[in-house]
């Protein structure tokens, strides 16, 4: 059987965490058995669905690697098409006309649980007389579902559950203006889109029994399900804003890289041995759904920081100065040639002490700003009167080296330090401060390395002149 599953959101908010993962254990199980990976858009709540939606979900998953196969499928254009079928199953005798109106629905409830019964419908219209039809209320149409046995779920994750079918009242396939309901529309895209596989959160787990009730009214096999457990928050609690509980779009934003969220997603639930770091080849090639586990994921930003580290460390240079070229014009500097090639040869020492993106744009700002630099608020006190003029005796000592080279700059700088009788890191930290503008960089030789003589010479002189006010310092 070739695999067929299928990623359904709702465009009524944008792509979150939680239906990310579940679009890529969907993605990963399809590749992993050569099958298909369809996208249907559920907008039929017309009053919630934007085209913003839509788009910010199109653009999450294109950003995340998922590519689906075929055109997306759009379940509101498929509404007369759901219809037909309940009209089928009326037509059938499985399905009929229920006239029961709200209120005397809400009083079936209540009495169900004065009673200590579940909430349900009663069947009152199941084998009732149409001719004793209110002619002043529109009829939903309800499915006819088996009222003995049970009804039972081989799922992939949760294993095999079962359902008495006393417990499951006859679901509403068209509401009163003919309209069809959630559960008709998406058993129906289902069976026609041709899905073997249903990959989705645990809390859809009470809405399959009544789904492979419809499956089998319209005489098609059900496909097979797997609930995946939910994710929550750190504290145990159902994951939510305060949690992380963000648009995919927000990860972007913090400098997160697709794969570092693909990795950590995938890790969410599902486990080969103890491998933390997995690639999404190594994933695609170990993908099974027999290693998902049943017990709720706890979202944890410092371990996805985390990943996104080493995975930022793996990118090349010239992948990560188009990342965060538009990042640094943000901040109003251009990258021209000379900022190009600084950033290309100070990248491996930037890459090495950065989490996400946007720390590496910051970090690597110094390499192309413009002088004279800026300088960060807690590093305008290193450069005091005296720092000044250490910095002013040593520019000339360095213009003077010939080698420019990590090894004779540090050599040029110990000796100066010697010769005038202070601790080299009363010289160093100076140094880095007027060449970088921070406390905090790659190694000052390196950094010295990839400015260049007339840039390290010309930073010098505007720090020991004092020449750093001109901009905004750095917070």
């Amino acid at each position: 059987m070739s695999v067929v599953v299928r990623f359904a959101p709702s465009p009524t908010g944008y792509l979150h965490i939680g239906g990310a993962r579940t679009a890529l254990f969907n993605w990963l199980f399809a590749r992993s058995k050569g099958g298909k990976f369809l996208l249907r858009i559920e907008d039929t709540d017309r009053a919630r669905s934007t085209d913003d939606a839509i788009e910010k979900i199109f653009e999450g998953l294109r950003w995340l690697g998922l590519d689906w196969d075929g055109e997306p499928v759009f379940q509101f254009a498929r509404a007369a098409r759901h219809a037909d079928i309940a009209q089928m199953l009326m037509s059938e005798g499985k399905a009929y006309h229920c006239w029961s109106t709200q209120e005397e629905l809400e009083a079936m409830r209540a009495k169900a649980r004065a009673e200590g019964r579940q909430p349900r419908y009663d069947g009152t219209w199941r084998d009732r007389d149409p001719a004793l039809a209110p002619k002043d209320v529109k009829p939903v149409v309800r499915l006819r579902a088996p009222q003995t046995g049970e009804t039972t779920v081989h799922d992939m994750v949760q294993g095999e559950v079962t359902v008495p079918n006393a417990q499951l009242d006859d679901m509403v396939l068209l509401r009163g203006d003919g309209t069809p309901t959630y559960m008709l529309s998406v058993v129906v895209d289902d069976a026609d889109m041709g899905i073997t596989h249903v990959i989705r959160g645990d809390d859809h787990l009470t809405n399959t029994f009544r789904q492979v009730q419809l499956y089998r009214a319209m005489g098609v096999e059900p496909p097979v399900f797997g609930h995946i457990p939910l994710i929550h928050g750190p504290d145990g609690a159902k994951l939510s804003k305060r949690h992380g509980a963000l648009g995919i779009e927000a990860y972007r934003d913090m400098g997160m890289l697709p794969e570092a969220m693909r990795n950590y997603l995938m890790r969410l639930g599902w486990s080969h041995g103890d491998a933390d770091v997995i690639s999404t080849e190594q994933a695609v090639q170990w993908f099974d759904m027999s290693q998902v586990g049943r017990s709720p994921s706890r979202f944890d930003m410092q371990k996805l920081t985390s990943l996104n580290a080493h995975w930022l460390r793996e990118r090349s240079e010239e992948d990560l100065i188009g990342m965060i070229e538009p990042l640094i014009q943000a901040e109003g500097f251009s990258l021209d040639a000379t900022g190009h090639r600084r950033l290309a040869a100070g990248m491996a020492g930037l890459k090495a002490r950065c989490r996400t993106l946007n720390e590496l744009a910051e970090a690597a700002a110094f390499y192309v700003e413009p002088r004279p630099i800026r300088i960060a608020n807690d590093a305008v006190k290193i450069l005091d009167e005296a720092a000044r003029q250490r910095l002013a005796a040593i520019a000339p000592k360095l213009a003077d080296v010939e080698e420019w080279s990590e090894a004779a700059l540090e050599a040029a700088c110990r000796q100066h330090a010697e010769q005038v009788g202070v601790g080299f890191g009363k010289l160093a930290q100076p140094l880095r401060v007027a060449l970088t503008g921070s406390t905090v960089s790659p190694g000052l030789f390196e950094v010295m390395a990839v400015l260049g003589k007339d840039e390290v010479v010309a930073r010098l002189d505007d720090a020991a002149q004092g020449r750093n006010g001109e901009k905004k310092a750095r917070q």
